[in-house]
């Protein structure tokens, strides 16, 4: 018969050094549980069980080493002697001899009070509160494999292990997988832990039960699985408290600590933007969703190369955007979970002991996780097969992004843009970037400071004509630099923010003012004078120019020719982009522009001083772009949450049973335009962005889709490749197919005009906005966009 869980118990008492009387537990004030893992954990050492653990670990400290085991020890024993005296006065039950109760309570109450026995032995429970329920777990598992045991000793033939693998089409791994088991089994403690025991039937029970290679068993006690009701929804509502946020975030790293300061300082706005987005949706219902946010790069796995140069002019633009990415899923009134160690990776996911073979079991307990490169990798390790399962719901944050033919695995490997990063198979918009440089990814962006009146005045009263700031915090930045550094410094007063610990880097020429590493209030103090913010060249596409530019600096920056990319730049090289770099900040250049950004070639003299002197002349007020403003990144954030959906199956299109005249209709042209537009009175189709917003329009031969929506004012729209992907819109956009062929391909729909081919795309993966031949006009579904906001569309919101 199946051991019950009396029954364990009843093992484990008697395993348990101390007799316990059920009265005595209750007498120290701890559980069954905790008293007897006390008593039975001499060696072992006890903490308190952090948010993170893995509910699979059972470990615990209070103090250390032998301190450890002799403070035990000295509690042990004192538990004899008192266990002893309760004895004694146990027996005693009904009698009326006061004065011999009062000789044994007396020294009982002295000896408690004397070792401090109860405070030490409730602090030990407090640490292990959590404990019983684990332990209820793994007993659990071990019944379970108790069962198993029975279920194997009764079983047909009756010997143990002695199980056919079943013969079914369905479940064609089956075989092979049975044979791996028997060779690989002990490779990782994960099997072990899920009841695998060497035997052909536990491994069986585990492919079948815990993965999915075999056919369910039919010898086994199987009960109905109960219809699991949805979770009932709950409404996301707008907080402005960042008490509970900054808890999570945590501490002991100087990366943690630049998060959190900055948190704190951007709190007010991040709050009045809350209220201004609230009025505009008008109470509208948001689901409230559960999300992990695990930061890979600053696990101690990864290495965290960024913490230890917090403080030496290390790079910041990252950790800007995760405290801001953190802060607006929490500000939006989510359920956010902080991850930056694999111990709470596996604590939050649920990860079984061991090496990373084994599967999850059970639903996902996040609807999304928000994490990078680092993490992702990090995941695979250790979330097995389940990764393949649960990655509809990771979104990669992705400075410099990730374009689909280096995503698409095979495509990668077979057409040579395979590299280090890429190749995940993820659609292309869970990878987040810091600027909206390619469509065919979301972009998530970050926020810089937004100035009041007050400020504004202030800046307005004290600029300095003559002021320019260095955007460089590292000395090599500076190197080979005197060049136009001697030009500026005819005309102006020149700063640096440059990192040094007790010599000024020799880098620096001696007539620039280093002020070294400044706090972020100090630096926009010094950026509210200065009239110029002037960039190196590098780093490339950070945060700081957007943060001087709303301080009211002109950001005066070099033009790259040729532009730079992973094709001829060892900085971009092996990233997952072909995306060409025309100068040092790309969004700037292109999407601010003159006369707060000024692009220029910096080899040339003449050009540079010429460039100085139109400084000098010009005024520009403070300037930031919606989407770089609290409000503008809780309404990108906030339009992803609610209409991203990359787990449930799409709607098929074209409609089945179609006719070719119906779908020729679905599209019309706009007046007196190429541009096609949607047709939504024939048709209303699920979709988000809506398809009222798709134009649809066909690249010049040599010209990616990036660029001919561009050209239109317009931006392309991945979501909408699907319903352009059929041969009517060659027919509606003018195009006569003499062939129409479908293959894998990131051009693909293109048009041929050397052979008349129209090329349809196979892989909806491989959809791509990027991505030019000039052999091929491609078809380009471009979208509108919000003011200030080109991440959503006008009715996106």
């Amino acid at each position: 018969m199946t051991p019950t869980v009396s029954d364990l118990l009843s093992t484990m008492v008697r395993r348990c050094p101390v007799t316990f009387k059920p009265f005595r537990i209750f007498v120290v004030g701890v559980g069954f549980f905790s008293l007897c893992f006390l008593m039975t954990s001499f060696g072992g050492r006890f903490s308190a069980k952090r948010p993170g653990d893995s509910p699979f670990t059972v470990r615990a400290e209070v103090l250390g080493g032998q301190e450890s085991r002799g403070v035990l020890r000295k509690i042990s024993d004192t538990l004899e002697v008192i266990m002893k005296r309760m004895d004694a006065l146990s027996k005693l039950g009904n009698t009326t001899d006061n004065h011999r109760l009062e000789e044994l309570t007396d020294p009982l109450d002295s000896m408690i009070q004397h070792v401090g026995l109860v405070e030490r032995i409730q602090a030990i429970a407090q640490n292990m509160s959590d404990m019983a329920v684990r332990v209820e777990q793994i007993l659990q598992r071990s019944i379970n494999l108790l069962h198993i045991t029975f279920v194997f000793s009764s079983a047909k033939d009756g010997a143990f292990g002695q199980c056919e693998i079943p013969k079914d089409p369905r479940y064609p791994d089956c075989t092979s997988k049975m044979d791996w088991m028997r060779a690989r089994w002990t490779s990782d403690p994960c099997y072990a832990f899920y009841g695998v025991d060497g035997s052909d039937c536990s491994f069986l029970i585990y492919l079948s039960e815990v993965e999915w290679f075999c056919p369910p068993l039919v010898w086994r006690n199987q009960t109905t699985t109960p219809t699991l009701k949805p979770l009932a929804r709950k409404q996301a509502v707008f907080q402005s408290d960042i008490g509970a946020l900054l808890e999570q975030v945590g501490t002991g790293k100087e990366s943690l600590s630049f998060m959190k300061r900055r948190i704190r300082r951007l709190a007010a706005q991040w709050a009045s933007a809350a209220r201004r987005l609230d009025e505009k949706l008008r109470n509208r219902w948001r689901d409230k969703k559960k999300i992990l946010v695990h930061i890979g790069f600053l696990t101690e796995e990864s290495g965290d190369v960024f913490s230890p140069k917090v403080l030496k002019g290390g790079p910041l633009g990252e950790m800007v955007q995760w405290a801001d990415i953190v802060t607006a899923l929490h500000v939006l009134g989510h359920n956010v979970k902080i991850s930056v160690s694999l111990k709470e990776l596996h604590g939050f996911l649920g990860v079984p002991p061991g090496r990373g073979s084994c599967p999850l079991t059970g639903a996902l307990p996040f609807d999304l996780i928000y994490t990078d490169y680092h993490g992702l990798q990090q995941m695979k390790q250790h979330m097995g097969l389940s990764l393949r399962k649960h990655k509809c719901h990771i979104r990669v944050i992705d400075t410099f992004g990730t374009e689909p033919a280096y995503n698409h695995e095979e495509y990668a490997t077979l057409h040579g843009y395979r590299t280090n990063w890429g190749y995940w198979n993820l659609h292309g918009q869970q990878y987040m970037t810091m600027f909206p440089h390619t469509p065919d990814n979301s972009f998530m962006g970050f926020v810089a400071d937004e100035l009041n009146e007050t400020e504004r005045l202030y800046i307005q009263r004290n600029k300095i004509n003559n002021m320019a700031v260095v955007y460089g915090k590292d000395a090599s930045m500076w190197k080979d630099k005197e060049k136009f550094l001697a030009i500026l410094n005819r005309y102006m007063e020149i700063h640096g923010t440059v990192y040094y610990e007790t010599q000024r880097p020799p880098e620096v020429p001696a007539f620039v003012k280093n002020h070294g590493l400044l706090p972020q209030q100090e630096l926009q103090q010094l950026l509210r004078k200065a009239k110029v913010f002037i960039g190196f060249g590098f780093p490339y596409e950070g945060p700081a120019p957007l943060e001087a530019i709303a301080n009211g600096c002109i950001f005066l920056q070099p033009k790259f020719n040729p532009a730079r990319s992973s094709l001829n730049n060892e900085f971009f090289r092996g990233k997952p982009t072909s995306r060409k770099v025309s100068s040092q900040h790309p969004y700037a250049e292109h999407y601010i522009g003159k006369p707060h950004v000024i692009t220029i070639d910096f080899n040339n003299s003449a050009e540079f001083d010429a460039a100085i002197h139109d400084i000098m002349k010009i005024n520009v007020e403070p300037f930031l772009p919606y989407e770089y403003t609290c409000e503008g990144m809780l309404e990108r954030v906030h339009a992803y949450i609610q209409n991203q959906d990359f787990c449930s199956p799409e709607v098929p299109f074209p409609p089945v049973n179609s006719s070719e005249a119906l779908l020729e209709r679905f599209f019309i042209r706009e007046p007196n335009s190429r541009i096609l537009s949607w047709a939504s009175s024939i048709i209303s189709f699920p979709s988000w962005p809506p398809l009222t917003a798709l134009r649809l329009l066909t690249s010049l031969q040599g010209q990616s889709c990036v660029e001919a929506c561009q050209s239109k004012g317009l931006t392309c729209e991945p979501a909408f490749y699907r319903f352009i992907n059929i041969k009517e819109a060659f027919k509606a956009l003018g195009f006569q197919c003499e062939v129409v062929e479908s293959e894998m391909n990131h051009l693909f729909p293109a048009f041929s005009t050397e052979h008349g081919e129209c090329s349809l795309q196979v892989d909806p993966l491989l959809f791509s906005c990027a991505g030019s031949s000039a052999k091929h006009q491609r078809l380009c579904p471009c979208r509108d966009h919000r003011d200030g906001q080109v991440a959503l569309c006008k009715e996106c919101l």
